[in-house]
């Protein structure tokens, strides 16, 4: 919450009593943020969680201070809530870490922000949130690319009409209760057909040296699929998603916000985190296309239902990175945390989402450095 009418203050005892509470407060130079609703979406603000549940609260203040991007310091201020009174932030830190653990699930002081850092509100946004967005963004031309890198915590609205606002909005089991059994159905028809032993590879051009498809070939067809899907995923997120529209051109700005600007603008928007059915149809169908031109009919289909469930895995992984609470140490936990650095510090690089390999080759990886702790 922003204050209006000035800020509030609040108590050592006070912030003792909500902490109690189980709310999750951070205080920065005496400025008091209630990330209560947000510690779950941080990498490890799960963890923490349960520390400060569990007997050893000393871990709950999980290592010294480590480096946020400015994006994050600006994240912070939408949850500032007032100022710790004057001469009560040692009675609210108290005496040792677990202590203050104790008192409240992150007390950070100085850690978020530098001592250095020049407190400020979230400055005055361009365009107006009571207004559906997608119209106005063309018209923000060189500021878009900064307004858009720089995330906020709130829902956004696309369309006037609440018809095409509907089906702009997915939950997640959607896809997955949409497609799943779609992927079925294909693989058990592309088996079956295999198994009938009429499909050979090259035999549009010659029928002496073609290749019989067994139906046993089928899983490697069907992993192939995943793996081109797992390509595709990484050169349209690249090149597509990240493209950075001319600062002139109204029609490809709105169509940048419209396909992956709105979520980098508002990262923890439930409802946008997945591709809506009937658009995602359309695409779907394009990739069948382009593989039946390409393949013989059965062999493109069993390569296409792998790239089917690619998607449905990709999808899946996206909304789990931004709301799931995997445990520290896992590939999970480390595909979360790198999510989280491409949002809020590395746009322009870390575009894998359900894997990294594909920014090793095209060196497009996220520095290691970037994740390691400070002093």
């Amino acid at each position: 919450a922003m204050a209006t009418a000035g800020p509030r203050s609040f108590s050592a005892a006070e912030v003792r009593a909500r902490c109690a509470q189980g709310a999750c407060l951070v205080s920065c130079h005496r400025r008091l943020y209630d990330l209560s609703g947000f510690v779950r979406l941080h990498p490890g603000g799960e963890q923490l969680l349960r520390r400060r549940a569990g007997t050893d609260v000393s871990a709950a203040l999980d290592g010294p201070p480590h480096r946020h991007s400015e994006n994050a310091r600006r994240w912070l201020e939408q949850y500032y809530v007032g100022e710790i009174e004057p001469g009560d932030e040692q009675g609210c830190a108290a005496q040792n870490p677990a202590a203050a653990a104790q008192l409240c699930a992150w007390y950070w002081d100085a850690l978020w922000v530098p001592q250095h850092y020049n407190h400020c509100l979230l400055p005055q946004d361009l365009v107006d949130w009571q207004k559906p967005l997608l119209w106005q963004v063309g018209y923000l031309g060189e500021k878009y690319d900064e307004w858009v890198h720089q995330p906020v915590d709130r829902p956004i609205r696309l369309f006037h009409s609440d018809i095409l606002e509907f089906l702009s909005k997915t939950a997640w089991y959607v896809v997955f209760m949409v497609w799943t059994p779609v992927v079925l159905y294909l693989s058990w028809v592309s088996y079956t057909s295999l198994a009938q032993g009429n499909t050979r590879l090259f035999s549009s051009f010659t029928t002496e040296y073609s290749i019989p498809v067994h139906k046993y070939y089928f899983p490697f067809i069907f992993l192939l699929g995943m793996i081109l899907w797992s390509l595709i995923e990484y050169l349209i997120h690249r090149f597509v998603f990240h493209m950075k529209p001319p600062a002139s051109n109204y029609y490809l700005i709105t169509l940048h916000f419209l396909l992956h600007g709105q979520h980098h603008k508002s990262p923890f928007d439930s409802s946008r985190l997945v591709f809506p059915p009937v658009p995602a149809s359309l695409v779907i169908g394009f990739f069948y296309g382009v593989l039946r031109l390409l393949l013989p009919e059965v062999l493109g289909l069993s390569v296409f239902v792998g790239g089917l469930c690619g998607y449905v895995i990709y999808d899946m992984m996206h909304y789990y990175l931004h709301y799931g609470s995997p445990k520290k140490g896992t590939y999970l936990y480390g595909l979360k945390a790198y999510h989280v650095k491409h949002h809020f510090e590395h746009q322009r690089s870390g575009f894998g989402i359900s894997t990294r390999f594909w920014d090793y080759p095209f060196r497009t990886l996220i520095p290691e450095e970037t994740f390691k702790k400070e002093d």
